[in-house]
């Protein structure tokens, strides 16, 4: 199966993700922030990557456009409650920054696998479904 990484600060979530994704069979390492999501691409390259929008040092915009930049084969989903705003005006950011789907965490993660099995079964040839 596929190696993922979640992007969180909120360590609730990202256990939520994993404990989805890994039921799934993936491979789920986590990171706090966009800095530590990035520094985590030294050791494995990942399928997929799934960032919160709003988290502190590096926000999932930067995290978005560096990967797009440095690994452009990198599927990514961001996810957003929104923070003081509306979750769609940063997720419609996040589309245009590079993201492939968006999920508001409003609507619940529960979606989130259905996203995961699209983008993953439409990778490239020569990648890992």
């Amino acid at each position: 199966m596929a190696v993922i990484f979640v992007a969180d600060d909120v360590s609730v979530i990202r256990d939520t993700l994993r404990a989805l994704l890994e039921k799934q069979g993936h491979t789920v390492l986590e990171a706090a922030n966009g800095v530590e999501c990035l520094a985590l691409f030294r050791t494995k390259q990942p399928d997929l990557v799934i960032t919160d929008m709003i988290m502190p040092e590096k926000d999932g915009v930067e995290t978005i456009r560096e990967i797009r930049r440095r690994f452009p084969e990198v599927k990514i989903i961001a996810i957003s409650d929104g923070g003081s705003k509306k979750p769609a005006s940063f997720l419609d950011f996040a589309q245009d920054s590079g993201a492939h789907r968006v999920l508001s965490k409003m609507q619940g993660l529960g979606g989130i696998t259905a996203l995961v099995n699209e983008l993953l079964s439409s990778a490239e040839p020569g990648q890992r479904p």
